[in-house]
């Protein structure tokens, strides 16, 4: 999973209180996150074929509003990590995101054409609350430099890949035999199991929190947060519907937000100058991993529907499965890429270098099964193949990124360089939802498998092609970007 483990890096950064062991407080905020993204990838694996089997829209019009609503989900996530370190405090921001997902993934249940962007805007402004704020009560848990943070973040990130794995697992086989609106229940189900959880075991985050959740529940502030909340999921709602409309924020947004941090890099000297830059140059790298990322739900998942081959030793693999495949290789690969990085260390850029190569191979190995399709349809190992190098890919660029970058930057900005960081997931949106309409022309619906298999190796070559310059440039300048990490250059 793409940007979870980079919340677990930026904790890492900061870490500023008292325990060595994994306590109580750790395993209710690991509850917790589980089941949030259990209902969040869910969701998100059936999403855009939702909207084309069950509301009507073409497969065209389904990734641009996937594309709108991944941008917006990770785009307002510094909205709730601020609510949570300065005006409500982390716990009750993350506890009231969790009820609006609830709340939300219920609505996606019983929506039809006139609601279910009410109820995108509920997940949009429930994660916006929820999402920055467990990682930011775990990094209370520990001492700066204490060594059970890393074995801490690492179960801490497996409850994300553990949330996704069941719940890509089952959503797409219960959308399948028994509606989608069951699936998005089973979603909801996951958060009020979350709650109920750290409800029960809320007693022991008593002597965990931020500064704002010391003080005492403001009714005034929790009700100003509510209201908030619901009239940003009015406007939201509205928004999203419109396309154009959702481009042009997240373009002025993201622009703004890169100015200013040309603007901050060019008031530095030296070195840290030339540092900055250079996490600039990563972060508008990361955009293409995101873009990347993007195609799984979208594009991927409607070519595994048209042109591979699902019927497999008499079962049916519902298109959206294959999904599935990116939390469980994450799963098997994390220890695997642990025990090689003690055997043959590396730095961070060469492994972001080998990161993108596996990225560009992932799509380009599919320009090969069009010489051996049957009658278009081609054998799943295909899927395999391509999720085994994509999610290895992520494993060594969505997280290393980011650490790549905290290292270039000076250490009081390990905030804000997050922040940027995201704005990179939000660009992506909009950017992959273009990116995967390449495959799907007019009428792609209606045409034979035999058609469009050329459509889809054309447009993946052409994906793996650039990504494949990209890493190949990485790796020319990686000497120079080692040299200036650690500052041997001036």
């Amino acid at each position: 999973m793409d940007t979870e483990l980079a919340y677990t890096q930026q904790a890492e950064l900061s870490c500023p209180d008292k325990s060595s062991t994994l306590s109580k407080p750790f395993w209710v905020v690991w509850g917790i996150e589980l089941w949030e993204r259990f209902g969040y990838y869910g969701t998100q694996a059936i999403l855009a074929l939702y909207f084309v089997q069950k509301l009507g829209y073409s497969e065209r019009e389904s990734f641009y509003v996937f594309g709108s609503f991944a941008a917006f989900v990770y785009g307002f996530v510094w909205v709730g990590g601020l609510i949570g370190d300065r005006y409500l405090g982390a716990k009750r921001t993350l506890l009231l995101g969790a009820i609006v997902l609830m709340i939300a993934y219920a609505l996606l249940g019983s929506s039809d054409k006139n609601t279910v962007f009410y109820a995108l805007s509920c997940i949009v402004v429930g994660n916006a609350l929820f999402k920055a704020n467990p990682s930011s009560l775990i990094s209370k848990l520990y001492d700066k430099g204490d060594p059970a943070l890393d074995g801490a973040m690492t179960l801490y990130y497996m409850a994300v890949n553990i949330g996704a794995t069941i719940s890509m697992a089952l959503t797409p086989i219960i959308a399948d035999h028994y509606g989608w609106g069951v699936a998005f229940w089973l979603c909801a189900l996951g958060l009020l199991l979350g709650i109920v959880n750290y409800a029960i075991f809320a007693k022991a985050m008593r002597d965990v929190a931020t500064d704002a959740g010391r003080k005492p529940l403001s009714l005034k502030r929790l009700l100003l947060v509510i209201a908030g909340s619901i009239v940003a999921v009015l406007v939201i709602a509205q928004i999203m519907s419109n396309t154009l409309l959702c481009d042009i924020i997240v373009y002025v947004t993201v622009a703004a937000g890169l100015v200013y941090f040309l603007k901050v890099a060019l008031t530095l000297q030296g070195l840290e100058r030339k540092r900055m830059l250079v996490a600039f140059i990563l972060i508008i790298e990361s955009v293409l991993f995101f873009v990347l990322y993007n195609q799984m739900p979208t594009s991927l998942t409607f070519f595994a529907q048209h042109n591979i081959n699902n019927d497999l030793w008499g079962w049916h693999i519902p298109a959206a499965e294959y999904q599935v495949l990116n939390p469980l290789v994450i799963v098997v690969m994390s220890p695997v890429l642990a025990w090689l990085y003690r055997r043959f260390p590396g730095t961070h850029v060469t492994k972001f270098c080998l990161g993108m190569t596996l990225c560009s191979c992932a799509f380009l190995v599919l320009y090969l099964p069009q010489f051996t399709a049957e009658k278009g349809l081609v054998s799943p190992i295909w899927m395999l193949i391509t999720y085994y190098l994509q999610s290895v890919g992520e494993l060594l660029v969505s997280a290393l990124g980011l650490a790549m970058v905290a290292e270039l930057c000076p250490r009081k900005m390990s905030g804000f360089v997050m922040g940027i960081w995201f704005l990179s997931v939000m660009l992506a949106g909009p950017i992959g939802a273009w990116v995967g309409v390449l495959t799907a022309p007019q009428g792609v619906e209606h045409m034979s498998a035999a058609t469009t298999l050329p459509i889809y190796s054309h447009v993946f070559f052409e994906i793996g092609l650039f990504t494949l310059v990209i890493a190949i440039l990485m790796w020319v300048f990686r000497p120079y970007f080692n040299q200036l990490i650690e500052g041997k250059t001036s």
